[in-house]
C-alpha cells in the first residue's frame, strides 16, 4: 500500500510539470523553477521507491546482526568491528559506539553507555543483551560465542 502511495508521490509532480509545458509558462523563470522543483521532489520520491523495492527484492537485514526481543531486553549478535569510546560533558554518560558486522557485508551499530572497549574486545564474536533506560541504551549481558 505505501509503495503505491509514493508511486502517486511521484506522478503528481511530473503531471505539474505536464502543465506547465502545455500552457507555455516554461520559458518564464518562474516556470523553469517550479518545474526544477517538481522534478526534484519527484525524483526523491522516485529514488525512495526504487530503495524499497531494492530492499524487498533482497530481503530484509541479516539474521547475524538483527536485533531481538528478550526477556532482559534487546539483544544484537555479530563480531565485534570496532568499539569507539566518547567522553560526554558533566552530567551526562559516556558513550561507546560498537560496530558489529554479520557474516555477510552487512554492519550494525550500537550506541551503548559507558565504556565498552574492555567488555566487548575487537574481532570477537558477541551476543549482546542491552535494555533502554531513560533514551540510552544500557548493557546488560554479553555471550562470548
Amino acid at each position: 500500500m505505501m509503495l503505491l502511495i509514493s508511486i502517486l508521490l511521484a506522478l503528481i509532480p511530473l503531471l505539474g510539470i505536464v502543465w506547465i509545458v502545455l500552457y507555455g509558462s516554461i520559458t518564464t523563470v518562474d516556470g523553469l523553477f517550479m518545474s526544477l522543483i517538481l522534478a526534484a521532489m519527484s525524483g526523491i520520491v522516485g529514488l525512495n521507491i526504487l530503495l524499497e523495492l531494492k530492499q524487498k527484492r533482497s530481503g530484509t537485514e541479516s539474521s547475524s546482526t538483527a536485533t531481538s526481543t528478550v526477556s532482559g531486553g534487546l539483544r544484537q549478535r555479530g563480531k565485534v568491528e570496532s568499539v569507539q569510546f566518547y567522553e560526554s560533558g558533566v552530567g551526562q554518560p559516556n558513550k561507546s559506539v560498537v560496530t558489529l558486522s554479520g557474516g555477510d557485508s552487512s554492519t550494525n551499530l550500537l550506541v551503548l553507555d559507558g565504556d565498552m572497549r574492555n567488555a566487548l574486545p575487537v574481532g570477537q564474536k558477541v551476543d549482546l543483551t542491552f535494555r533502554k533506560e531513560s533514551g540510552h541504551n544500557v548493557l546488560v549481558d554479553v555471550d562470548y560465542a
